[in-house]
């Protein structure tokens, strides 16, 4: 029998588990459901999850996939897996992928919620979904605040020192607060989140909506790229994973840039031809490397076998290495390749 893909979606409550996955001290949202996966299928299966929420954290919308020789129908494995999970993990949908789909590698947004319960006496029912805190928050200070964190920046301040992630840019595409009665909600959306990273940034937030910092204190504590500077971590069980939405096209063209590089990536003929072009206009000496490290990735991994890239900062020469890619200069002024054109143009010659 053929071996399929399939794509879950899940959603948790995640106070009784020790996060998504499996870990040696209690029980795990993976555990459980590769259990019942195991029963329904009496397979033996490897769960693949998109976001590994930590112990507490919530989720409406994280994506998981396993691989089977089942005959069951994608789109009813939502209802028959179902039938063995506990009522604080359900299926929401189900359907057939490529082997090859990944949803840790996939181009994505997502999204996470964050609830403050903001008043003097709290409420039981809440103090698993949202963090009650007595004291007084200004929401317009906290919205001034988060403001500067719209757009690509290098999030290291807002990331724990437990990380093992080399890159730590991340790009912020929207970032709400809002306040109704007593809830204070933080709608976060981005291209992906590093370990602890919301809770770290609300934490932040918080110190600056009680008054104890200025507004402008956020974009300083994005400058300085040290953890020590940040806020507190914000408790897990105000958060929630809302959705995890792939990208299920290329833009044609990324144009990117704060006060430390700017840079503009065309990959219109990524699909068709392969190839794809990008042009770094700016870039400080600290950051210099690992945006050329990140670019030709970026463009590689969204299905560029000839990364082409200009450099008009004058920094880039023949054999310049980006991680294990080589650039080479091409006949054309002021453009060099990635070494597997080179490469490749040899072996079609032959």
């Amino acid at each position: 029998m053929a071996l399929r893909r399939i794509k879950l979606t899940l959603a948790y409550d995640g106070t009784a588990y020790v996060g998504f996955q499996q870990q040696p001290n209690g029980t795990s949202i993976e555990e459980v459901v590769t259990k019942a996966l195991h029963k329904l299928l009496n397979e033996e299966v490897l769960l693949i999850g998109a976001s590994r929420t930590d112990s507490g954290v919530h989720a409406d919308g994280n994506i998981a996939v396993f691989d089977t020789e089942s005959r069951i129908p994608a789109d009813k494995f939502l209802f028959a897996l179902n039938e063995f999970l506990p009522d604080d993990i359900k299926v929401q949908a189900s359907c057939e992928v490529p082997l090859s789909w990944h949803p840790r590698k996939i181009n994505s947004v997502k999204t996470y919620e964050y609830r403050i319960l903001n008043r003097k006496i709290p409420i039981p029912k809440e103090r698993n979904y949202a963090y009650f805190y007595y004291y007084p928050l200004d929401v317009l200070r906290m919205q001034q605040a988060a403001s500067c964190l719209l757009g690509e920046h290098d999030f290291r301040s807002f990331c724990s020192i437990r990380t093992s992630v080399e890159d730590t840019v991340r790009r912020i595409l929207s970032f709400d607060i809002s306040k109704e009665d007593d809830v204070i909600t933080f709608r976060v959306s981005g291209n992906g989140f590093l370990y602890n990273m919301v809770r770290i940034i609300v934490g932040t937030l918080v110190k600056i909506g009680t008054g104890f910092w200025e507004p402008e204190m956020m974009k300083e504590i994005l400058e300085k790229r040290d953890r020590k500077f940040a806020g507190p971590r914000a408790p897990a069980q105000g958060l929630t994973l809302k959705s995890i939405v792939e990208e299920k096209s290329l833009p044609p063209v990324v144009d990117e840039g704060n006060e430390h590089w700017s840079y503009v990536l065309y990959q219109g003929r990524t699909m068709s031809e392969k190839k794809a072009y990008g042009i770094i206009r700016a870039c400080e000496e600290r950051d210099y490397d690992a945006l050329l490290i990140r670019l030709t990735k970026t463009l590689s991994r969204n299905g560029a076998l000839y990364v082409y890239m200009k450099d008009m900062t004058g920094r880039l020469s023949d054999k310049a290495k980006a991680d294990y890619f080589t650039y080479r200069k091409t006949d054309t002024a002021d453009w060099f390749v990635t070494a597997d054109e080179r490469k490749l143009m040899s072996e079609d010659e032959e």
